[in-house]
């Protein structure tokens, strides 16, 4: 059985969270849940929720880049959302990062996610 790895962090998260950035093992990659923090804070990017959409995005491309992947190696992603009603703004800006076929997704509402984000978008990848 391959051994499980650390990635290389994106340099998004500020150092001393209880959790890796991500996992792999083996061709699988594991990213941990982003939010749409600015780069090194815990401070959300959230002036508008389309503005902290994109930093979520632009988050977890952040790792992928880190790794030597890209969004089109992202063949899962689970979709954490405060109010269900951001569904279509969120997806409006979710497909733009990625090209057909899109990767298998999940999403639900939830009554509260991390530094009272909007969204959390966690994602499973193959090297």
């Amino acid at each position: 059985m391959p051994k499980p790895e650390a990635l290389n962090p994106g340099g998004h998260l500020p150092p001393g969270l209880p959790f890796s950035e991500g996992m792999a093992v083996g061709d699988l990659v594991f990213l941990s849940g982003q939010l749409g923090t600015f780069p090194g804070r815990l401070e959300l990017n959230n002036a508008t929720r389309e503005a902290e959409f994109r930093q979520v995005m632009d988050n977890i491309v952040t790792t992928l880049k880190a790794n030597g992947m890209t969004t089109r190696n992202i063949v899962k992603c689970l979709v954490m959302l405060q109010d269900m009603a951001d569904w279509p703004v969120f997806n409006e800006i979710y497909v733009t990062y990625f090209e057909q076929p899109l990767p298998a997704r999940s999403a639900f509402g939830t009554t509260g996610l991390a530094l009272g984000a909007r969204a959390e978008v966690e994602c499973i990848a193959v090297r």
